[in-house]
């Protein structure tokens, strides 16, 4: 693994309609979260499809954020859009807009050798992004409820080309998990399983053990991109030290802290350092 290659995060850019329509064309998607928590630690290259009606938001957004490569491919289509409401502490997913896959294939850089995150988007174009990172020096991914729901098979062959896979309870439910996380993890091959609990904290699944972090107090605003953040805090800091075992429990807490940082505002505001909305 080239020790000083920036973390390649390959997802999704979105306009966001939060809390029931409160908040509308927030940006958001999982490239853009993954990305902001991981920079502070680590250069990230970021590919990502755009729509026109959002390319120059997306470029001034991340103008401040040197650490942060945009490989974006700008298209003639809307951008990807998300539909959400919050209930108890959680988002309810209300479907979402995304004929932008129609037209978008995913084209990471050829041969890649560092470590990579495929993040949330429509399962046929995260298997083909999978699919192109395979056998790269740390491939992760992220499910998403609907997605695993409405494409069960596809889900699971990107579970079975990753290294690594972060999932929440109902999402590891929805792939079969049953009883045993580790069973599940020895099953399907993983190097690591990180499973979200929410408020709950996160439980990490490894070749060296388990180890437990507990959510950080704070406020919640928004949930939105709390996994993608956790994801990209974690790797940033673990990349950063090397990536040994005896490192890891250092990177969750990191990835707890960029999560509690992402949900105590709406959207990416507080991850992009973006001024606060109450």
């Amino acid at each position: 693994m080239p020790a000083d290659s920036p973390l390649l995060v390959v997802g999704s850019i979105a306009l966001d309609s939060l809390q029931g329509g409160l908040f509308t064309d927030e940006l958001g998607g999982s490239a853009l979260y993954t990305s902001l928590a991981a920079a502070p630690e680590w250069p990230v290259r970021m590919v990502a499809p755009v729509g026109r009606d959002a390319e120059e938001r997306v470029r001034a957004l991340l103008a401040p954020h040197p650490t942060i490569e945009p490989d974006l491919e700008v298209l003639d289509a809307p951008t990807y859009r998300w539909f959400a409401d919050a209930r108890d502490g959680r988002n309810v997913d209300l479907g979402s807009r995304d004929s932008i896959y129609d037209l978008w294939s995913p084209r990471p850089p050829a041969d890649w050798q560092g470590w990579a995150f495929v993040g949330s988007m429509r399962p046929d174009r995260q298997l083909e992004a999978a699919r192109r990172l395979a056998g790269c020096g740390l491939l992760a991914a992220d499910a998403m409820r609907s997605y695993v729901e409405a494409a069960p098979d596809a889900a699971r062959q990107v579970l079975a080309l990753a290294d690594w896979y972060f999932c929440n309870e109902e999402e590891f439910a929805a792939l079969g998990g049953g009883a045993d996380p580790e069973e599940f993890r020895r099953r399907w091959r993983l190097r690591g399983l990180v499973l979200k609990h929410g408020p709950g904290g996160v439980t990490v699944f490894g070749e060296h053990g388990r180890l437990h972090r507990p959510a950080s107090l704070g406020p919640v605003v928004d949930t939105t991109g709390a996994g993608d953040a956790l994801a990209g805090g974690m790797l940033a800091r673990w990349h950063r030290l090397g990536g040994a075992p005896e490192a890891l429990g250092e990177a969750v807490e990191q990835g707890v802290v960029r999560a509690t940082l992402a949900i105590s505002d709406v959207g990416i505001r507080a991850l992009a350092g973006l001024p606060a909305e109450r």
